[in-house]
């Protein structure tokens, strides 16, 4: 972890984070009264004898003097300090922040204690007594060194302590630095979307869905309002970032409103047109199940008696709902149209796959009666293809290949021979030779798999 050096704050800078976090700096414990007389001087000083005593005077006015600065020093840094941390704990909860907090009390009472020795040592001697002895100025001289030397020591340990606390005041000072952003853009949002929504509604569309949400979020901007101060950085982040998603949602879905009116208006008429198509193509299924049971066994056709009544009862349905779209349409209710029209074209996609069942079963089986030979062949090379790939570069095939393949020859040898007779079932046949084509295609790809894995 790099050391964060420590950086002058100038007014400005303590005003801006003072005005942030809405916080109130605490006075540093140090007497305003002692230091202004350790920088004074005492006033007008009367210099009687000389020589050595002048010279122990002379030397503890400088001790007095460099202990001010040290004293100095040390309270400026700590309140500087004081910013930090107070930043940190706006922002941070963690672990490492509460420990930053503990240390930097700690810290505080070795100041107190540095502090009150210095002034302790301030108020002991006045060195601007005309009768000052030589052996009292060198008592204040080594006292007031002594006390310089702790300040000094204090601020060493401020100084290292203010560098550890680096990482944790930058991660702090960025988090403050997007929170002015971020609650302009969640204002904005909400502005943008107000103004979309007052737009749709004076183009005759009520959007009251629309309206409710961007009203709930009433509350949230009161709360970003009410600042930092209150609620704490990181919630209001977090919030800034939730009003800004949810407003650009409701402005998004503002604008597209009229597309989505228009879009629903075209479907309610190519769904009604669809269903009319249907309901006709319907009514063809009955002569197609005629021409199957004239022409075929049972067998080929059984499954499709159903499919007129199907077909009916689905474009029914489908109607019905469409009707229910319309008048959802007409009151507004975006939702729940658009989810009726999903459903009316459920209901005919069924509808239709049951009447177009219906003829591509007779012309499958139309196909087939005239040339079952063709379908046979097509299941033979798909065989015969996957044969030879299981013995590419190998002299015996793999057992795992072999089996279903061989198996695949049987079932076709079986389908074929089923063709024979009076009243051959053909729909039999087309779905075991789609079968064994079905498990041909599952060997070549197992196949390819393996040599593919292989090679690499």
């Amino acid at each position: 972890m790099t050391a964060r050096q420590p950086q002058p704050r100038d007014e400005a800078g303590t005003r801006a984070v003072r005005d942030v976090l809405g916080l109130v700096l605490l006075p540093a414990p140090l007497l305003a009264a002692a230091l202004t007389a350790s920088f004074a001087g005492g006033g007008t000083r009367r210099w009687f004898g000389g020589g050595r005593s002048e010279s122990l005077r002379a030397e503890a006015q400088a001790a007095k003097d460099a202990a001010a600065a040290a004293f100095y020093a040390l309270d400026t840094a700590q309140r500087d300090l004081r910013i930090s941390i107070e930043t940190i704990t706006a922002v941070d909860s963690s672990p490492g922040a509460r420990r930053a907090v503990e240390e930097f009390a700690a810290l505080g009472e070795r100041i107190d204690a540095a502090s009150h020795a210095y002034i302790t040592a301030v108020d002991s001697y006045d060195l601007d007594r005309d009768d000052l002895e030589s052996s009292v100025a060198t008592r204040a001289r080594t006292e007031l060194d002594t006390a310089r030397g702790e300040l000094e020591q204090v601020k060493k340990q401020l100084d290292r302590f203010e560098r550890d606390l680096g990482p944790l005041l930058e991660s702090a000072e960025t988090q403050l630095a997007r929170l002015a952003p971020a609650v302009e853009r969640a204002r904005q949002a909400l502005l943008s979307a107000s103004t979309a929504l007052d737009a749709v509604r004076g183009s005759g569309l009520r959007a009251d869905d629309l309206a409710a949400r961007l009203a709930s979020l009433g509350p949230e901007l009161t709360r970003l309002n009410e600042g930092a101060g209150r609620h704490g950085v990181p919630a209001t982040l977090q919030r800034a970032d939730g009003v800004l998603r949810d407003a650009e949602a409701v402005r998004a879905e503002a604008e597209r409103l009229p597309e989505r009116a228009a879009e629903i208006d075209k479907r309610l008429v190519s769904l009604r047109t669809r269903a009319q198509a249907l309901a006709n193509r319907a009514r063809q299924v009955e002569p197609v199940l005629s021409e199957l049971r004239r022409r075929f066994s049972a067998a080929c056709w059984q499954d499709l008696q159903p499919v007129p009544e199907q077909a009916a009862r689905g474009v029914r349905q489908a109607e019905e709902k469409l009707r229910e779209a319309a008048a959802a349409r007409e009151e507004q209710r975006w939702p729940d149209a658009t989810a009726l029209l999903s459903t009316v074209r459920a209901l005919l996609n069924s509808a239709d796959e049951a009447v177009s069942a219906a003829g591509e079963r007779l012309r499958r089986l139309d196909a087939v009666a005239k040339d079952p030979q063709q379908e046979t062949e097509r299941a033979r090379f798909a065989i015969r293809d996957a044969q030879r790939l299981a013995m590419a570069g190998r002299h015996t095939p793999d057992p795992r290949h072999a089996r279903p393949l061989d198996e695949a020859v049987a079932r076709l040898e079986r389908a074929v021979a089923g063709l024979e007779g009076r009243h051959p079932d053909y729909w039999h046949f087309l779905q075991e030779t789609e079968a064994v084509r079905g498990v041909v295609a599952g060997v070549v790809e197992q196949i390819r798999g393996e040599r593919g894995g292989a090679g690499h």
